[in-house]
């Protein structure tokens, strides 16, 4: 395992363990599918160690507004749906 996915530093950087994964895991598919690394220097690097440095080095970072855009749809979505539950049960 990468010594720096056991640092806090990098949790802390990204705003917590899943967002890190899902970061991770997008920019990998972006690797396998063409994309070319953000970081010189990349010879002997696996893909992940490339993605790592890439995160730590601010190359890549999570969209916080899509996050946010999907939080509050999945927000709206429920109150919706309780709304809708309450209103059968009144009538």
């Amino acid at each position: 395992m990468l010594e720096e996915l056991k640092s806090e530093q990098i949790v802390k950087k990204v705003g917590g363990r899943f967002k890190l994964a899902a970061l991770i895991q997008k920019r990998m598919l972006e690797l396998l599918q063409g994309s070319r690394p953000l970081i010189e220097n990349t010879e002997g690097m696996t893909m992940m160690e490339i993605v790592v440095q890439e995160i730590l080095q601010d190359k890549i970072t999570i969209d916080e507004k899509v996050y946010d855009r999907k939080v509050k749809a999945e927000t709206e979505a429920r109150v919706e749906d309780a709304e809708r539950a309450f209103e059968k049960r009144t009538l």
